[in-house]
């Protein structure tokens, strides 16, 4: 039997009524929107012969006019150059930055690849060292300073650009891929962490490497047996990196989606036996050998790194520093503050709850669910922590960019007019608002107040480039890279008086708050040579 959808004595001559009406409000919705004429073509095709073809209309795919995907690409390229820029010109600053730089120096100095040293034959315990590694050859290649420091910093966010690229464009196009690694890229932390000398974005390549290859090997058509490698290789990445909290976070999404997917059975295909001997012989070697060259190490490192310090508020036994009591739960705030612009545009999706239930409600494949719960699986971990930072939302950056992208081409369609325009404006805000703060740091820094010895250091090695440097107070990390570990740290008067006859040209710098206490001292062997941020120069006349 068939009908006449046409013919109004038709039993489904209403449906097609609505059906009819409803492709007309969507052309023109769509013409509002500014979409591509050629969508707006398709729909006039649709509207004229609709009842000759009496085929159902479906919701239209995402896609970018090439106009759009020269802007993305150019986007790309400018926060590529601002990054660049700012590796040569950013100091570095206390104290997160300047002392994992200079635990790199150090390696570099020492030719020690095994233990890090957080100062001179002090072993550091608080992290693995493939970042440290990382850095120290990026100065052997390009000299020490902050762009050898850097660079393979910069190489691992490439790294994670290109996974998330290639991942989407299989799953969801082309035009999905390159929209999310350009959100990815201009998000506030992922941007200045990508060229960051810390253990996150190095640790982030590896929990990106993972959950790519194993929604690969599962869901994949083709190099399944590379992809199940890949997962492993991932996991000792991420080992390495940061340690066991990394396996954590890459393995939550796992442990709650395959249920939800039901496919447990699918997780024998990862091949565990073999692919954690892949990871036991990337791994093993150095964490034996750190430990046999300094007992102790593994104990610190398991016990104290990764549960003393996120379960006791103020964790007193870090030997590196202080815990950094947080309420508990703040890393959701962390995240969303952290994934700024992009915010935004994840919360103007909250009105439109209707098409999002849609969208999710049409994924057969599990793919809003996976993305969903990589996102979550770091924010869960760190919820009950008591000491945390903003920096360790980072892992849940790569998925969230690719879920805001993927919900949003489902629940709108192409970017609109309006969409196009706020999302130049916040990859141009991103890039913008870091190449001025590069600038004023190069050119102007005492405006930024930075806590940096860069520009004090070099002021003088000037007027002595042998300059011997005494600091009255506490540790200076960046001090001691700018100097290359050429410098004293003190509170005994004593040390200072003896300066004038140790035979050498000495530089003394106070703190601002200290100069009234050692201002008679200062007076009587030193002359001032001026203010660099917090801190006072003082010089040793030539030495006759």
């Amino acid at each position: 039997m068939s009908f006449d959808l046409a013919d109004p004595n038709s039993p489904h001559h209403s449906a097609y009524i609505t059906t009819w009406y409803s492709a007309r409000h969507s052309m023109e919705v769509w013409r509002r929107l500014g979409l591509p004429k050629m969508m707006g073509q398709a729909m006039v095709s649709i509207d004229a012969d609709f009842p000759a073809q009496r085929r159902t209309v479906a919701t239209a795919p995402f896609s970018l006019s090439r106009g759009d995907r020269r802007v993305l690409w150019a986007g790309l390229a400018a926060l590529l150059a601002v990054r660049l820029l700012a590796m040569f010109w950013l100091p570095f600053i206390d104290t997160t930055e300047a002392r994992y730089a200079e635990i790199a120096r150090k390696m570099v100095e020492s030719g020690d690849w095994i233990t890090p040293q957080f100062a001179y034959g002090v072993p550091f315990w608080g992290k693995p060292p493939l970042h440290t590694w990382l850095s120290a050859l990026g100065m052997q290649a390009f000299g020490v300073g902050p762009f050898g420091a850097r660079v393979f910093i910069l190489a691992c966010a490439g790294a994670v650009l290109g996974l998330i690229h290639t991942w989407v464009r299989r799953n969801a196009g082309a035009d999905q891929a390159l929209l999310a690694i350009v959100v990815l890229a201009s998000s506030a932390l992922f941007f200045g962490a990508s060229a960051f000398v810390m253990t996150d974005m190095v640790m982030v390549l590896g929990t990106v490497l993972s959950m790519v290859a194993f929604h690969t090997a599962l869901t994949g058509t083709g190099g399944r047996v590379f992809w199940r490698r890949m997962f492993f290789v991932g996991l000792a990445i991420g080992l390495l990196a940061k340690g066991p909290v990394a396996t954590i976070i890459t393995l939550i999404p796992l442990a709650l989606w395959l249920p939800l997917a039901g496919r447990w059975r699918d997780l024998s295909a990862l091949r565990w036996r073999s692919g954690l001997v892949i990871t036991a012989l990337l791994t093993l070697p150095w964490y034996i050998a750190a430990e046999i060259k300094t007992p102790g190490f593994l104990h610190y490192f398991l016990i104290g790194e990764h549960f003393q310090r996120f379960v006791v508020s103020g964790w007193q036994g870090d030997l590196y520093g202080s815990g950094h009591a947080r309420p508990k739960g703040i890393i959701w705030l962390y995240a969303a503050a952290m994934f700024l612009p992009w915010t935004f545009f994840a919360a103007a999706l909250l009105p439109r709850i209707h098409a999002l239930r849609a969208t999710l409600a049409a994924d057969a494949t599990g793919w809003h669910s996976y993305l969903a719960l990589s996102v979550a699986a770091p924010l869960i971990l760190f919820s009950p922590a008591a000491n945390i930072l903003p920096a360790y939302s980072l892992p849940a950056m790569p998925a969230a960019a690719v879920l805001l992208v993927s919900l949003w081409a489902g629940s709108r369609g192409a970017p609109g007019h309006w969409a196009r325009r706020a999302a130049l404006v916040s990859v141009a805000g991103v890039a913008g608002l870091f190449v001025m703060l590069t600038l004023i740091s190069h050119i102007s820094p005492q405006i930024l107040h930075l806590k940096t010895e860069r520009d004090l250091v070099a002021a003088a090695r000037q007027h002595d480039p042998g300059m011997a440097f005494t600091y009255w107070g506490n540790r200076s990390f960046s001090a001691e890279f700018y100097t290359a570990g050429k410098v004293v740290f003190t509170t005994d008067p004593g040390q200072i008086d003896a300066l004038a006859d140790n035979g050498i040209r000495d530089a003394l710098v106070v703190s601002e708050n200290d100069t009234a206490e050692l201002a008679t001292l200062a007076a009587s062997k030193f002359l001032p040579l001026g203010r660099f941020g917090r801190r006072i120069l003082f010089i040793e006349e030539a030495k006759k």
